[in-house]
């Protein structure tokens, strides 16, 4: 099942995409009006996600397909967001390139401690059709496709797919800025729903896929595969649970997958496509922050 929250006025609504149709949730209960109340009420019957929407689909009303459209949904949760880093071969060469200590990629790489680190709070993270931002005092800015888990508290629910904008210029100057580099207003995209685990047989083999356009002109276009991630997503999500006060809902971006050669940066006005086998695609327009 996929999961949608539908971007409206005032009241919240959450839809759900399956058995072939599209179905309101909130018209069949009222108070499962996000994802996080499907949660809610999944732990108080001791059941599933999918097995408490199911049940309601009888009750629940058809929606046409265009309201899953890009700008008809928003983000489909909203929480903390955590990500790892150096999880792909191409991510760690990356950033050795870009780097003034580039032996610690490969370090961290190499290591049996990934690198976890936090990235975004709900004011800080856009959903589809939103902008997504690239700070002012930086040079050199990416997009950063990655598949994203989505946690209740310590158990995987769902994957989505996430966006972990970078400045390239401001993490390669000192890897101690990357705070700066990473978590500023805009910089994180989740979207555009979330596919519950229980669907997705194996998250180690999707296929990911990567656009970007300028004036109508396609300037990146790129896929590869999540089976190329070194660390497996129940090693990062141990390593991000241990020892640390998770919150009720979040979600843990998994690595980058594509990098953008080195002479490229993005620009204000870009179109950003992010693609995900069974979810679906993520895009988002570039602006200044």
């Amino acid at each position: 099942m996929r999961y949608y929250q539908l971007r409206e006025e005032g009241t919240p609504r959450l839809a759900v995409e399956a058995a072939g149709g599209v179905y309101d949730i909130t018209a069949a209960t009222p108070r499962l009006r996000t994802f996080d109340d499907l949660l809610c009420a999944a732990t108080i019957t001791d059941s599933s996600a999918d097995t408490v929407a199911n049940d309601l689909l009888e009750k629940a009303a058809t929606l046409p397909s265009d309201a899953l459209e890009n700008g008809s949904v928003s983000a489909p949760v909203l929480g903390e967001v955590w990500a790892a880093g150096v999880t792909y071969r191409i991510s760690e060469e990356a950033r050795k390139s870009e780097s003034s200590m580039p032996e610690m990629y490969l370090d961290v790489y190499e290591n049996d401690r990934p690198e976890v680190f936090f990235k975004a709070t709900p004011d800080r993270t856009v959903g589809p059709g939103e902008g997504v931002g690239i700070r002012a005092d930086s040079e050199w800015d990416v997009p950063e496709p990655e598949l994203g888990v989505v946690l209740s508290g310590e158990e995987i629910v769902g994957y989505t797919i996430g966006n972990d904008m970078s400045s390239r210029s401001i993490e390669g100057k000192n890897p101690l800025y990357l705070p700066q580099a990473k978590v500023y207003d805009r910089c994180c995209s989740i979207g555009p729903c979330i596919r519950s685990a229980d669907s997705i047989d194996d998250p180690h083999d999707l296929e990911m896929w990567m656009t970007i356009s300028r004036d109508g002109e396609i300037r990146y276009d790129e896929a590869t595969n999540t089976g190329k991630m070194v660390r497996s997503v129940e090693e990062l999500v141990d390593c991000y649970v241990a020892h640390n006060a998770v919150p009720d809902v979040s979600v843990l971006l998994t690595g980058t997958s594509l990098v953008p050669d080195e002479g490229f940066t993005l620009e204000e006005g870009d179109v950003i496509e992010i693609g995900l086998e069974g979810i679906g695609t993520l895009t988002n327009t570039v602006v200044e922050v």
